[in-house]
């Protein structure tokens, strides 16, 4: 059901069961899938693909005439969001990519140059600048920022009110202004790991590579050596990052 003050552009592709509010404006170059839901006063504008079974909710706005959006299926997009909406032409990277099953909540900004994995939460008035990378199962707290060109590994949960100006190693967590780890998410890795003896090599290592210095010549051995594909993910990020 699409509502009668509803505008669409010419070329907008959607898919005949997808429920679209009143006063939304979808532009010529943006597909939505089957499923799919929007709510009220929301504007599509630029290449936007949206996949199946993504709701996206009032007063959102995403993407200017030179944006190019994906928004993966099952993913919610709260209230007021804003997505890609700055209008810069000379942008280097206009692209915007938000996975599967993400929970972006209210007031949420992401800036061109984005790319989110799935399984993601990023909690209300979250700001995240451009060409940060995102990768699965991360949570950033309420009223965070993340600095433009940080490296999120998986499963790092930020604490809210944090500001990020670093790439943050995966399975850590981290808070504060300026943000900094402070340990392990371990109730993280308890929920996603089966074999607990996983989490004691990724402790072990944890203790080895980032003590008082970042040892990253270390932690390059450890991701060349190690037969735990946790801990060569881990160490391999730590190798390669900008801490």
């Amino acid at each position: 059901m699409i509502h009668s003050s509803v505008v669409i552009e010419n070329g907008a592709k959607i898919a005949q069961d997808v429920v679209i509010g009143p006063f939304c404006h979808i532009g010529k170059d943006v597909t939505i899938a089957e499923g799919s839901r929007l709510e009220s006063n929301i504007i599509l504008k630029g290449k936007i693909d949206i996949a199946s079974k993504v709701k996206i909710f009032s007063f959102v706005s995403m993407g200017d005439d030179n944006s190019e959006i994906t928004v993966g299926e099952k993913t919610h997009i709260r209230e007021f969001s804003q997505i890609g909406t700055q209008d810069n032409e000379n942008a280097a990277n206009n692209k915007i990519i938000i996975g599967a099953n993400n929970f972006i909540m209210g007031y949420v900004q992401l800036q061109k140059g984005v790319e989110l994995s799935d399984f993601c939460i990023l909690t209300n008035a979250v700001r995240v600048q451009e060409n940060v990378t995102c990768a699965e199962r991360v949570i950033i707290g309420g009223l965070s920022t993340v600095e433009a060109n940080c490296n999120i590994g998986t499963g790092v949960m930020i604490g809210g009110a944090s500001c990020v100006e670093t790439d943050l190693p995966p399975f850590t967590l981290v808070e504060g202004n300026k943000a900094t780890v402070k340990g392990l998410n371990v109730v993280g890795l308890r929920r996603r790991l089966e074999n607990s003896e996983d989490m004691d090599e990724i402790k072990s290592v944890f203790k080895r590579i980032l003590g008082d210095v970042v040892d990253k010549e270390l932690a390059q051995e450890i991701a060349n050596t190690h037969k735990n594909e946790y801990v060569q993910r881990f160490a391999a990020f730590v190798a390669t990052s900008n801490l």
